[in-house]
């Protein structure tokens, strides 16, 4: 089974559902930028994976990392297909710096001033 992974804005989240006494599922909306327009597409968490969406606010980035599946269901002689987008890690996009960065964003990690050399008037830079 092939994984996928999206990038968009969290845009509806629902509450957990407990379908049957074994099987519980939790679904969410995400809004992915897609050429000059978005797509709004709805996933799915299940069973101990449902708890992965508390951590994240509605109008917040995320990356969401899927599996693509798909059964046949027949009732009364008609056969029909549905397709699950099946989550199973959700990722805090970061937000990229931009060109205006502080002297701090510059610091490596880690790294206190009383590593840095001394200059002529005790400045660590």
């Amino acid at each position: 089974m092939s994984s996928f992974e999206v990038k968009g804005k969290l845009l509806v989240k629902y509450e957990s559902q407990q379908v049957t006494d074994r099987f519980k599922k939790r679904e969410f909306v995400v809004e992915i930028p897609s050429g000059n327009y978005t797509e709004q597409v709805k996933f799915q968490l299940t069973q101990d994976k449902c708890e992965l969406l508390d951590r994240f606010k509605v109008g917040e980035e995320m990356t969401v990392f899927f599996n693509l599946r798909g059964k046949p269901y027949t009732k009364d002689g008609v056969t029909t297909y549905f397709n699950n987008l099946d989550v199973w890690r959700i990722d805090v996009v970061k937000a990229e710096k931009n060109n205006d960065s502080t002297v701090q964003d510059e610091i490596p990690e880690g790294f206190t001033f009383k590593d840095a050399p001394d200059n002529e008037e005790g400045l660590p830079f």
